[in-house]
């Protein structure tokens, strides 16, 4: 009878298993039907090289912001403020080049502050420093002030907007450094990229067979081994067709390599750190979570910290992408990083999400965005379009957790 019942259990669980892994990649599906879709409606201009590598540079700059809202919303908490933040924190970067630099190696003589790497390196500090700062601010509104995040961080985005309207005057601030316009704009050669397209594919299969090990190690469940087999396979075909296509244009770009290394460190702080795993299990149950001698105040604050700097990258990417900060830049950012985290499986009710899935869901919002685009749209259907797809993505969330339940 034990052996019997051990069998079914294991059964049940490859069964469990299997079934999680199709609702994972279920995004994915989701994403290349909409690609086919657009590439139909645009008479095969969607998916040429060229409009890939435009789609991809576009979506990165709401993708950095959608890797620290992943971490607000499985807290069980929102941010309302990202895009605000990310233009004034932009706006920051600028200044510092065009006005705060060269003032400052006039008054002290230190020329070589003025421009180059120096002048890039320090600006985009001051981006991410400042977002840090100002997120902090709001994570201490949230965790000991005890107002709810909504509020916190709507009246967060009047401020930057209102700060960043003051700083800019309504005026352009440009041009930016070369060195600093690389960020944004500049691609990797095709023999590099290639390069880091098979140290991806290495990393794919040594990940694979390590963790697999791993779990067989400590008694934890694995997937089959052909399903094992054929995710590796696939995902190592994803990286070698993004190199493939990336180089027939101009190389892969810069800031998408930039947000796919944060990613990759984000989902692993995510998943392997005493903090993302507090991070989710406040989400999941605060009380419980308290009880179990989570400190929430001080991780809430880390939270909205990490979310700050993230918008401050952004912003300096956005920078750096336009070679102009403007008064209305990062207008919408929060929107949409927060529909590209619901559509990538983070649950608004806490306790659920994966950076991973938040990349998706934020390309596949830029793909929206760049299809339209290519099908002369107007503005406003896009916008109507993008809303629909927000409250379906929610309406499927809630329906799969009431299923779950």
């Amino acid at each position: 009878m034990s052996v019997n019942t051990g069998k079914m259990d294991k059964g049940g669980g490859l069964k469990k298993l299997v079934k999680f892994d199709f609702r994972a990649y279920t995004i994915v599906i989701a994403l290349l039907v909409l690609w086919a879709i657009l590439n139909v409606l645009t008479d095969g201009s969607f998916l040429t090289p060229r409009n890939l590598s435009n789609l991809f540079r576009q979506g990165s700059v709401v993708g950095f912001i959608a890797v620290g809202m992943v971490m607000v919303i499985a807290a069980g908490q929102i941010d309302l403020s990202a895009g605000g933040l990310a233009g004034l924190t932009g706006a920051m970067a600028a200044l510092a080049q065009v006005r705060w630099l060269p003032a400052l190696a006039q008054q002290t003589g230190m020329d070589w502050i003025a421009s180059g790497w120096p002048a890039t390196i320090i600006a985009v500090l001051i981006a991410v420093f400042v977002g840090m700062l100002l997120g902090g601010v709001q994570g201490l509104g949230v965790a000991y002030g005890k107002v709810p995040a909504f509020i916190v961080t709507l009246a967060g985005s009047l401020v930057f907007r209102g700060w960043l309207l003051g700083l800019t005057r309504g005026v352009n601030i440009a041009p930016m450094d070369p060195k600093f316009q690389l960020l944004g704009q500049a691609y990797l050669s095709s023999t590099l990229g290639t390069w880091l397209g098979v140290l991806a594919v290495i990393g794919i299969l040594f990940f694979s067979i390590y963790s697999r090990v791993n779990k067989q190690k400590h008694g934890f469940p694995v997937r089959p081994l052909w399903l094992e087999g054929l995710v590796a396979a696939g995902m190592s075909a994803v990286v070698i067709l993004f190199v493939v296509n990336m180089n027939r244009f101009r190389g892969v770009p810069v800031p998408v390599i930039l947000l796919l290394v944060l990613a990759g460190i984000f989902t692993f702080i995510t998943v392997r750190t005493k903090f993302g795993r507090y991070t989710f299990a406040i989400g999941g149950n605060a009380e419980a979570a308290r009880l179990s001698g989570i400190n929430i105040k001080s991780t809430m604050l880390k939270i909205f910290m990490v979310a700050g700097a993230m918008a401050g990258v952004s912003g300096a990417i956005l920078t750096s992408r336009l070679n102009v900060a403007t008064a209305n830049a990062g207008v919408q950012f929060e929107t949409n990083a927060i529909a590209a985290c619901v559509i990538g499986g983070t649950s608004l009710a806490g306790g659920e999400g994966s950076v991973p899935g938040a990349l998706i869901g934020a390309l596949i919002m830029a793909s929206v965005d760049n299809g339209m685009s290519l099908m002369n749209v107007e503005s406003f259907w896009q916008q109507v379009i993008k809303g629909l797809i927000l409250v379906t993505a929610v309406l499927i969330d809630v329906n799969s957790r009431k299923s779950a339940a």
